[in-house]
């Protein structure tokens, strides 16, 4: 929310609110249909509710749950093309709900998977086993430590909250797994997050809510490449259509939220890592 509109009265900002939600909700429809993902999208909404996404809020709109879903498209066909077709184990590192591993079961029957869900908070852990799933309570940074494996990692929305990202990810192109499937917010331009600070919202938060690195797709595959992996495709997912009026609302979703999210499948390959000679053991 803006400054100026906390200067507004409460049912003003509601009003503005509402407004907003119903203009995006329709860029986000257009978005998906122009992006190949509405189809999935809905039939994802067949296998699992998002209102519990998240440990730390509520997707308690249409809107918002419109949001997730396409989002959630974006990264369930990344996935799709990443998981091996003769059985194996996929990890999917920043698991807050087990939503992932519900879509990928349903969409992959026959591919004979285990799935297994790492996160660090207690509640999404315990969300995720409620459901009948694998989990595992761990911090991603100590996967190698926990003797986590697998053939294909999943780790969605999560890169842009880790500490280190170099690190994490030279140490998991080193498990011995066959790909890593990522997605993370898309910018134009490179910036350090920290969003509460530069807001001056004081108080305690965790790392669900912290965003410490926000890089532009360039700069992304260059820690790709440094860290041990190569890209075997990526793709860009925008939150407004580029081929109608909607795609006015690109500095409302800029502004507000992001243009879209990122997203690659990587396969290990230490060309570069390999002549660092500093990483950490």
């Amino acid at each position: 929310m803006s400054r100026l509109s906390r200067l507004l009265p409460p049912a003003w900002r509601r009003g503005l609110s509402a407004a907003r939600e119903r203009l995006l909700s329709r860029s986000l429809r257009a978005a998906a249909d122009e992006q190949g993902l509405a189809a999935l999208a809905a039939r994802l909404a067949s296998v699992a509710e998002v209102t519990g996404q998240y440990t730390t809020m509520t997707m308690d709109s249409e809107f918002l749950r419109l949001k997730v879903r396409a989002q959630h498209a974006f990264q369930v066909d990344l996935a799709l093309g990443a998981l091996p077709e003769d059985g194996g184990t996929v990890a999917d590192i920043g698991d807050s709900s087990g939503t992932h591993t519900l879509y990928l079961k349903a969409l992959a029957p026959e591919r004979r998977l285990r799935f297994l869900s790492v996160n660090l908070d207690a509640q999404a852990v315990a969300k995720v086993q409620a459901k009948g799933l694998e989990a595992k309570r761990c911090r991603a940074e100590d996967l190698h430590r926990e003797g986590v494996k697998a053939d294909v990692f999943l780790l969605f929305e999560t890169l842009e909250h880790l500490s280190d990202p170099f690190v994490f990810l030279h140490r998991l192109s080193r498990t011995g797994c066959r790909r890593l499937a990522l997605s993370v917010p898309y910018l134009r331009r490179s910036r350090v997050g920290l969003h509460h600070i530069r807001q001056g919202l004081a108080g305690p938060v965790t790392a669900e809510r912290v965003h410490l690195l926000e890089l532009c797709p360039e700069d992304w595959r260059l820690v790709f490449r440094h860290a041990g992996w190569k890209a075997e495709r990526d793709r860009v997912y925008l939150q407004y259509p580029l081929r109608s009026a909607l795609r006015a609302t690109k500095a409302v979703w800029a502004s507000w939220d992001f243009e879209g999210f990122y997203g690659a499948v990587l396969t290990p390959d230490p060309s570069w890592s390999s002549q660092y000679q500093d990483w950490p053991a």
